[in-house]
């Protein structure tokens, strides 16, 4: 026995009824195409999203890149505008000729008339 009985419900074919199941099924295709028409439009642009988001880091961390290559190129440039600026100094030193004997001395051992150069080797110590 169940609980609830059936009813017999018969249904009138009448055009006005014929008439509302057709507006309807109208009206559910026209929601049914609305749904996919709205699905289609989300996952487009969820696809653009995923796109630009994705251009946008690859361009930050190219950005990074050429900032750190940067500063490394920079610190570069500062080494050799001292080491040029130390070129210069040593041009206008060469030019002494006293400078140039004072080398001499220092590296070939060359000495003036009456002069004895002695090799001390530093930084050894005898107890």
């Amino acid at each position: 026995m169940s609980a609830v009985p059936k009813k017999n419900v018969t249904q009138l074919n009448t055009e006005y009824v014929s008439h509302q199941q057709n507006m309807q099924e109208n009206s559910n295709r026209k929601r049914i195409g609305l749904i996919r028409r709205l699905t289609v439009f989300g996952i487009l642009v969820a696809l653009v999203s995923i796109m630009m988001v994705s251009t946008l880091i690859s361009q930050a961390s190219a950005i990074s890149d050429k900032d750190k290559e940067k500063a490394q190129l920079t610190e570069q440039l500062s080494q050799l505008k001292q080491r040029e600026k130390d070129l210069e100094e040593e041009v206008v030193k060469l030019n002494d000729e006293e400078y140039i004997k004072k080398i001499a001395r220092r590296d070939y051992f060359l000495s003036e008339e009456g002069e004895i150069i002695f090799n001390v080797q530093e930084g050894s110590s005898s107890n």
